[in-house]
């Protein structure tokens, strides 16, 4: 027979409101009696239903964790990493993380069930997702945390890169190598931390007495894959344009810019220094190992469930912004 939770007051000699009022972390309860409530719950093994705590808070325990299709196939190891950190910290608020993703493409017609279903009391969105989508779950006035992204309008609650002070960090290290001819290869310009990536290496260019153009900034719409990274490589070695060292929006391109330079028999560093963003696996097992940008991606989905839950606890307001430092890792591609 399932225990309930009847069996618990009565174990812990207490009423069933008081170990309601345990569960669900509400009313004034004793230490003490607290205490007698969670020894019960372990002696007796008790797991009460979801279903019916969910009558009592109005709250179902789940968060959507929303992404773009292109950025799981494309990006995997770095959105998989976020959301690895979501799941563990979801854990400690006792919540579940239910994943789907969606097209750009969107209508309302491939609405993620969750939604359809009303059975999440918050959304993650990471990284770009279709504006309509971000506009239907406003006008439900579900709670969202966006993730690496910042819708053009509206005040937003955000977990974001420091994009700028990344690529700062290093343009000035290959600066300090020598390198005077630097060549910035990213991706889709509507993402504005892409825009922030290559604004930040033409600033830091600007400031050195360096130009910075369109004939070494290098951006195509929606391509952020190592196969970008190795056409824009080829195109430029094959112009024989004067670029001594590569500053790359993310390490899949840096990946595809590598191979580009060994295809050419150009010596990484000795001919040519790379640079990703990102440090996801393909950094290390690179050949030679990737110079990049450190990103604490499980840390990102961490930050980003704690404020997703302060949010609808109503412990933190809406347009909250939490920006993520990174770090330069310095490896053989520099």
């Amino acid at each position: 027979m399932n225990t309930t939770i009847r069996d618990v007051a009565h174990t812990a000699g207490v009423a069933v409101s008081t170990v309601s009022l345990v569960l669900n972390r509400k009313g004034p309860v004793s230490r003490e009696t607290e205490r007698k409530v969670l020894d019960a719950i372990e002696k007796l093994h008790y797991h009460p239903q979801r279903s019916a705590r969910g009558l009592v808070t109005r709250r179902s325990g789940n968060l959507g964790f929303i992404l773009s299709i292109d950025h799981f196939s494309k990006a995997e190891p770095f959105y998989t990493k976020i959301f690895l950190g979501t799941e563990f910290e979801s854990r400690s608020h006792d919540l579940y993380v239910l994943l789907t993703t969606v097209d750009q493409q969107f209508s309302e017609r491939n609405i993620p069930r969750f939604l359809l279903e009303k059975n999440v009391d918050g959304i993650l969105l990471a990284g770009t997702v279709p504006l309509k989508l971000i506009d239907y779950i406003k006008d439900r006035h579900l709670p969202c945390v966006f993730i690496d992204y910042l819708p053009p309008s509206g005040s937003s609650s955000a977990i974001l890169i420091d994009n700028a002070e990344g690529i700062r960090q290093a343009v000035l290290h290959l600066l300090e190598k020598g390198h005077r001819d630097l060549a910035f290869v990213g991706g889709d310009m509507q993402h504005p931390g892409m825009r922030e990536r290559c604004e930040a290496f033409r600033g830091v260019l600007t400031e050195h007495g360096l130009v910075a153009d369109t004939t070494n900034i290098f951006c195509e719409a929606l391509l952020s894959g190592a196969r970008e990274g190795y056409d824009a490589a080829q195109r430029i070695l094959n112009d024989k344009l004067k670029v001594t060292a590569f500053v790359a929006a993310n390490d899949a391109i840096a990946s595809g810019i590598l191979r580009a330079c060994r295809d050419h028999k150009r010596r990484i560093p000795g001919d040519i220094a790379i640079t990703g963003f990102d440090d996801v696996e393909t950094a290390i097992t690179a050949r030679p190992t990737l110079t990049t940008l450190h990103v604490p991606k499980e840390e990102m989905g961490a930050l980003a469930v704690r404020l997703l839950a302060d949010i609808i606890n109503g412990t933190a307001s809406k347009g909250t912004k939490i920006v993520v430092p990174v770090s330069l890792i310095c490896r053989e591609s520099t």
